[in-house]
This record gives structure tokens, C-alpha cells and sequence, in this order.
């Protein structure tokens, strides 16, 4: 959708940043007319992520990402320009413009693919609950699924046919390429095509905003895969979603259970646990960790009780720890996954468990346990030396005192000589982080963007780069000067495009304010832009003469670097000819 400037203007401005980022991140110090608190797109533990609302914009000095209220609102929702837009506007109560053709034609298609899924997810549902005692009710009565479940899940069975569901949505005006699209059919040799899901209990995954997105399929009887998910469609992304989060965010437990399996989040909820979901075929991310953080501080990680488990925990933990978040790990003895634990012991059993769960440093430690034969002498070192290195990674000294303690009785050494390993394990951790602390911070680091290709190969002479484009940013009556620098006057092509785009802009009276830029700049170059107009302090009283300087300033660095690229071409010269001599 082509949007105005003059109305993402209007959105940004009912859209206070403070508040639609404070609805995220819990805004606190205040440095200036600054708020600060701890970044949502990295994990760390003194805040750098900074709010301007005299700017309305935002920058984290840890990771430097940076913008406007759309910018933030693409990047924590996980949005496209135009969905971000389209959020904020309903946030706003804000109506949207008039689409052109070719945008309302892709707002069509991707609006046509949510009501296919939700037409699918209902005709699903109608196949398990019309026809008494089909597969699929004979299936959920097997695994004690209440019909109350059912319901609440829209669970639905895809029955043993090679087209139940194409003949059903094609009679309701879908086409075969919607389908093939959306993940619900499979082309065929000769044009055709069939269902993708067959023989399966159906479960709908539905977004945190109500939408069916996907399905997740479970084999009714043997065969494999297991389970069988929706591929990554425009209205699904596996990464950036869970089962069940739909349900869960509403829960007042204060923590998420997250498990393997959908018939684990069902067992779950049925027994009272409101607040489980799953990974969808899918490694646990980065995505759905920021997902979870949204709705809670503290997971509980259930996953099933075998090698591939503990390895999945091992990850996840590695992964929620990254956001700061609390993470407990539960075990269970005498049963694979939830599911069978409920049903062979009941929730108030589990309820039991999950309230005597180990923290995750209980849990690891033994795993580490669980890797050596302590009994004798080597087994014990192994021990005893990966345990001082966890022991090493705890941030605080009582946390370690404790856990050292339990560590050291079970080798049967004393509790100093284990402090005694993780403390200098420790110190060389945080000598190789200074080490690199001091790299980061060396005054031509700092200046350097954090984004790869955006890197200065010339430090210096992007200083006055720089401090051109916020000027012009700052004070866009400048951009009437007629001698303004050139695209040969810059060394880097990142801060170029800035200037370029301020330029244009400003000669042409668009605006130039984060809402309006974020239409035509990337996220990258949002964030180069938000993180040196939130460095650049200038004095606008100046502003003739700082423009001035710079303009010399870069002047001078492109007939310095003439000079060289000559001496080069001349030096390169004598080397050919006195090749050419020699031959």
C-alpha cells in the first residue's frame, strides 16, 4: 500500500513512541529527555536501549538498531512496512487510505489465504464431529481428548482421501494455486493435485491475533512423518510462531510451559496448565524465545524425557538465557513426554512436578553428573572440570557458592578447591571479554556501523560524512545551498544513500521525519541513520559554519586520496615497465 507522507506523519504522531514502545519494554532511567531500558532485540543487563520522545525515535548503543515507531513496531511484531502501518493504524483507530491496484491485489491474495486456512480449519472440524465414531474421534478418545478441547483447539480430522478437502474449498470458490499456496495441496503429474494432509487429526495454528495461519497434522495411524506442518507460506512463518500462543498469552500463571508436541499442549490445557505451547517442526528460535518474553519472565521446558530432549533443552536454555529470562527444566520419571505423564498420573502429580522443578543450573548440572562415572578417578576430573566452567558462567557469587557446594559433595572434594577452578575459569572469561570490550570501544570501532556491509573503510573521513548528514537532517534549509558535496565526495555508500535520500527530499518538501523515511529506507539503514543523530550533538547556531567544515573536511580527504590513487598509477607504471625491461 503506497502511503502519504503526510499520513504516516499523522500515524507516528497518535502513535507516541514512548507509548507504543513502553507497551513492550519497561522504560525506566531517565538520561536527559531520554528513556532508557533493556533492549528487546538483544539480551543484556544494563539498559542501552534508548527513547527520544523529543525525536521520537529509538536506538540501542548494544546492538544499533534504531528508528521510528514503524521501524520498532516491524521489528518486534515481525512485520512488513506495510503490516506495521496497518498496525499501528488500528492501534490508532486510524483508517487507511485508498490501495492502488497492484496493492490491493497482494492485501487480496494474502487476506484470500487466512480465509482458506480458516475454512479448511472449519471444514476439519465438522469432519470430527459429524460422523460418530470416525478415525479421528476414535483417535482423541484413545489419547482422552475432551470434546470441551476439541472445541477450544477447533481440532479437526483430514480423513483417508485423496481430495476431501480440494473438492470442499474448491466448492466454495478457492482455486488450486490458493491451495497449493496456502500448504493444502500437493501438485499432481497431470495438473491436478491432492491433499496434503490425510489420514491426520488437525491442529490449527493460530496467530496471537486470531488468524489461522497453518496446520499441524498428526498421524492417525502408523507411518511417517509424525507429524506433518504447513510449509512457510506468505501468512506463515515457522520460526515466529508457536502452537498454542493464542491461548497461552492469556494466561495468569506468570510462566510458559514449553513442550515438543501438540498433544502435549492439549493433555496440558485440559488438565488445567493454561499457559503451554510447542515449536512447530522447528528448532526453538530466537523468534519464538522474543515471542515468550512478550507474555512471560520465566519458562518451564518440558520436554520429553530422552537424549533428543535434553538436547533441545540444552539449546532453549542457552537461547531464553540470551533475553534474561528464568528458566526452569522439569523431569519426569516413568513417562516419555506430558501427555503420558498426566493420563498415567494425573495433573495434581504434575502440578507436583512443576512446582519442585529444577532451575536450570539443577538441571545441568546434572546432565553433567549424568555424563561421568564419578566413581573413579577420571570420571570424577571430567566432572568436577565442566562443572567449575558452568560454575564460572553464573553471574553472581552466592549463586555460585551454592551450586558449588552441591557440586563438590557429590565428587566428594571440598567446596573451596571447585570455587577455587570456577574463579579462575572466571577471570579468564572476563579478561578475553575486556579484551574484546576494549576492541569494541577503540575510538575507530566506535565510529564503525554495526551492520557489515555498512563499514566504513575510512574512518576518519566518515566522521564529517556523518556529522553532513545529521546537519542536513537536523536543519533541512541548508539543502538549498547549490554547492553541497557529490557522490565523489563520500567514501562510504551507506552514508551517501542517507544524504542522498535527505537531499531529494528535502528539495522536493517531502519529510523527512522517521515515519516518512521509514517508507523508503531500509531497517539497516534506519538504524545507521537513528544511531548518529542520536550520537551527533550540534549546535544549529553554528550550522553555517559547521556545514562549512564538513564540506572542506571532505574536500580535502578526496584530493588527499587523488594524490595517492596517483602515486599508485605511477608506482604501478615503473613496476610494468621495469617488467617489460627485464622480459
Amino acid at each position: 500500500m503506497r502511503f502519504t507522507d503526510e499520513y504516516l506523519d499523522e500515524l507516528a504522531a497518535r502513535n507516541d513512541i514512548a507509548d507504543v514502545v513502553g507497551s513492550y519494554v519497561r522504560l525506566t532511567k531517565k538520561s536527559g529527555s531520554n528513556l532508557f531500558g533493556l533492549c528487546p532485540f538483544h539480551s543484556e543487563k544494563t539498559p542501552s536501549f534508548s527513547v527520544s520522545p523529543d525525536k521520537q525515535i529509538y536506538h540501542c548503543f548494544g546492538c544499533g538498531k534504531g528508528g521510528g515507531v514503524i521501524s520498532f513496531i516491524r521489528e518486534i511484531e515481525g512485520l512488513e512496512f506495510n503490516e506495521a502501518v496497518e498496525f499501528l493504524a488500528r492501534r490508532a483507530g486510524m483508517p487507511l487510505p485508498q490501495q492502488d491496484e497492484q496493492e490491493e491485489k497482494r492485501a487480496s491474495r494474502r487476506q484470500r489465504l487466512l480465509e482458506l486456512n480458516k475454512a479448511a480449519a472449519r471444514h476439519w472440524y465438522e469432519n470430527l464431529i459429524s460422523t460418530p465414531g470416525n478415525p479421528g474421534q476414535q483417535y482423541i478418545a484413545k489419547r482422552g481428548i475432551e470434546m470441551k478441547w476439541v472445541k477450544n483447539f477447533g481440532l479437526g480430522y483430514a480423513p483417508d482421501s485423496w481430495s476431501d478437502l480440494c473438492d470442499a474449498m474448491a466448492k466454495k470458490g478457492f482455486t488450486q494455486q490458493e491451495l497449493i499456496t496456502a500448504g493444502l495441496m500437493k501438485s499432481g503429474k497431470n495438473g491436478g493435485g491432492y491433499d496434503a494432509f490425510r489420514d491426520r487429526l488437525i491442529f490449527p495454528v493460530i496467530d496471537i491475533r486470531g488468524n489461522v495461519i497453518a496446520f499441524s497434522g498428526r498421524i492417525i495411524g502408523d507411518g511417517e512423518p509424525k507429524y506433518l506442518n504447513s510449509p512457510e507460506t506468505p501468512v506463515f512463518s515457522k520460526r515466529s510462531n508457536l502452537f498454542a500462543i493464542n491461548l497461552a498469552k492469556k494466561s495468569k500463571a506468570g510462566y510458559l510451559i514449553l513442550t515438543e508436541g501438540n498433544i502435549d499442549v492439549v493433555s496440558l490445557h485440559q488438565a488445567g496448565f493454561d499457559s503451554a505451547v510447542a515449536s512447530l517442526g522447528t528448532s526453538f528460535t530466537d523468534e519464538q524465545a522474543r515471542l515468550m518474553k512478550r507474555y512471560a519472565d520465566e519458562v518451564v521446558l518440558c520436554y520429553d524425557a530422552d537424549s533428543a530432549g535434553r538436547k533441545a533443552s540444552d539449546r532453549a536454555i542457552g537461547i531464553l538465557q540470551k533475553l534474561d529470562m528464568r528458566v526452569r527444566v522439569l523431569e519426569m520419571q516413568g513417562a516419555k513426554d506430558p501427555d503420558e505423564f498426566i493420563r498415567a498420573h494425573g495433573a495434581d502429580a504434575f502440578r507436583n512436578l512443576l512446582e519442585g522443578s529444577a532451575g536450570q543450573v539443577e538441571y545441568r548440572l546434572r546432565v553433567i553428573e549424568g555424563k561421568y562415572d564419578i566413581a573413579t578417578e577420571e570420571g570424577r576430573v571430567g566432572y568436577l572440570r565442566e562443572s567449575a566452567a558452568l560454575l564460572a558462567s553464573l553471574p553472581g557469587d552466592v549463586e555460585r557458592e551454592v551450586y558449588a557446594g552441591r557440586a563438590a559433595e557429590k565428587a566428594g572434594i571440598g567446596r573451596d578447591a571447585l570455587l577455587a577452578e570456577a574463579k579462575r575459569i572466571r577471570k579468564n572469561l572476563i579478561r578475553n571479554g575486556k579484551r574484546q570490550e576494549q576492541q569494541r570501544l577503540r575510538p575507530a570501532e566506535l565510529h564503525q556501523p554495526s551492520v557489515r556491509e555498512q563499514r566504513y573503510t575510512d574512518v576518519s573521513a566518515a566522521v564529517a560524512e556523518e556529522g553532513l548528514v545529521t546537519l542536513l537532517y537536523a536543519d533541512p534549509a541548508l539543502c538549498a545551498r547549490t554547492d553541497l558535496p557529490g557522490e565523489e565526495d563520500f567514501t562510504s555508500p551507506a552514508l551517501y544513500k542517507l544524504y542522498s535520500v535527505l537531499l531529494r527530499r528535502e528539495r522536493e518538501g517531502a519529510s523527512v521525519t522517521p515515519a516518512a523515511l521509514s517508507a523508503e529506507l531500509e531497517q539497516d539503514e534506519m538504524n545507521l541513520l537513528s544511531s548518529i543523530v542520536n550520537r551527533k550533538q550540534l549546535e544549529l547556531s553554528r550550522s553555517e559554519q559547521l556545514l562549512e567544515d564538513y564540506i572542506t573536511a571532505m574536500r580535502k580527504r578526496r584530493e588527499s586520496r587523488s594524490e595517492v590513487d596517483d602515486l599508485r598509477s605511477y608506482a604501478e607504471k615503473l613496476r610494468n615497465e621495469k617488467n617489460n625491461y627485464n622480459s
